[in-house]
This record gives structure tokens, C-alpha cells and sequence, in this order.
């Protein structure tokens, strides 16, 4: 990590469900989430103002049901609540830490969280709480990916942080062409005209269209996290 001040004052940190399995087969990895959360907490420290979006494809996929047959909006508010318990989760892990953090859900679940309300949630950073989006954008048909490009414009956010497995954006499947090549940054028009797998179109369309850049990075490496929360130069960098 460079030494110079941090580039970011506030960063939307999405992060997938299937994040918190580690190497299991479903739900969270004790570990993984402690170290999730220490890597958060460092960037916290050092006056990052920090939101967090998070999935909840480790408990469910309400999609995936959907295609089986389940009714789709059935489905994605059950989607929807297992964000809140990953959240809760996340919640937990930040607070063994010292770092004081706010779940705040767009279904409203009164005796685990608070309702997303803007203005209350700019005032939890302002403040120096890290606060923990749950439930999506509250309406079935939208992915928690759009949910953070939303969230991330909503609350001013400087740069919308993508976590993932691979580290960066390539031109092909880096598990099945080792021959992909990753870009160091490359442009909103290039990710939709390509169908790069970055995150869903709509969610690349709000970010292109109010000028909020994308990083997109490993989280399985060391440091990673709080070296993009930091503003390094990891991963791939998507703008305009």
C-alpha cells in the first residue's frame, strides 16, 4: 500500500454472498467474514467512509428457484431476507473489532434493522459508522449489483467497489482461457458493447450515467480490500 493520503473520502463496497462461503458449500466461513471485517476496519481507521451492499446468494439464489419453477417475486424477497442475515452477519464481525456499524434494510424489519432512509444513512458515514445495505433495492427483478450502483449514487459515493474472485476485468474467462487478458481500465461502453462479465447491465448503464467509477478486484488476496478501499491501484478500474 502507497503512503500518500487516502484517494477515496466515502467507497460502496459490494460484496457477493457467495464471498462469505469461503471453501464451504453454503453459508458463512467464520474466518472469512473475520477477515473481511479487518480488512474493512483498517480502511475505517484511516477515515474511509464506508457503505457496504451485500448478496445473498450463499443462503439463496431466488433466481435460480425461479427457473425450477417458484414464483420469481416469491423468490427474490426471499433473496432479499437472507441479504439481511448476511448483513447482520457482517454487522457482528465489525463490531468484535470495535468498529461501530449500522444494518439498514429496504424491507422493514424493525427488531434487526433500521429502514434505508438517505439522508439517515449519509449522516451514519458522516459519523464514522460503516452501514451495511440489506435487502437490495427492496423490489423483486433487481440484483443486488444494480442495488449498489443505486445506493452508491443515493449516497455520494466516490467509487463503487466490486469484490469478486478473479482480479480484475478480462476479455474471456480467465478459469477457461488462460490465454484471457485482463484490462487495467477499461470503459463503461466497452463492458456493455463486449457483454463483459462485470456486473449486470443495468447496473453499468446508472454508473456510466452519472460518472461513478467501477473497480473491480480480487477479494480472496491479501489486502486487497483495504488496499481499493485505499485507492490503490488494484484490480480493473471501469469509467467513463
Amino acid at each position: 500500500m502507497n503512503d500518500s493520503p487516502v484517494q477515496y473520502r466515502r467507497v460502496l463496497l459490494k460484496l457477493s454472498g457467495e464471498a462469505l462461503m469461503g471453501e464451504l458449500d453454503y453459508g458463512i466461513e467464520p474466518h472469512v467474514i473475520q477477515r473481511i471485517a479487518a480488512e474493512i476496519a483498517a480502511a475505517r481507521n484511516a477515515d474511509v467512509e464506508i457503505a457496504i451492499v451485500i448478496g445473498g446468494g450463499n443462503i439463496f439464489r431466488g433466481a435460480g428457484l425461479a427457473r425450477a419453477g417458484m414464483d420469481r417475486v416469491t423468490g427474490d424477497f426471499m433473496g432479499m431476507l437472507a441479504t439481511v442475515m448476511n448483513a447482520l452477519a457482517i454487522q457482528d464481525a465489525l463490531e468484535s473489532l470495535g468498529v461501530y456499524a449500522r444494518v439498514m434494510s429496504a424491507l422493514q424489519i424493525h427488531d434487526v434493522c433500521e429502514d434505508y432512509i438517505r439522508r439517515r444513512a449519509v449522516r451514519h458515514l458522516e459519523k464514522g459508522r460503516v452501514v451495511i445495505l440489506a435487502a437490495g433495492t427492496g423490489n423483486p427483478f433487481f440484483t443486488t449489483d444494480t442495488a449498489a450502483s443505486l445506493r452508491a449514487i443515493e449516497i455520494g459515493a466516490d467509487v463503487l467497489l466490486k469484490a469478486t474472485k478473479v482480479d480484475g476485468v478480462y476479455d474471456d474467462d480467465p478459469m477457461t482461457n488462460p490465454q484471457a487478458h485482463r484490462y487495467d481500465t477499461v470503459s463503461y461502453d466497452k463492458v456493455l458493447a463486449d457483454k463483459l462479465s462485470v456486473m449486470d447491465a443495468t447496473a453499468i448503464v446508472m454508473c456510466r450515467d452519472n460518472h461513478l467509477p467501477l473497480r473491480v478486484f480480487n477479494l480472496t488476496r491479501a489486502n486487497a480490500l483495504t488496499q481499493a478501499m485505499m485507492g490503490d491501484d488494484v484490480g480493473t478500474l471501469v469509467k467513463a
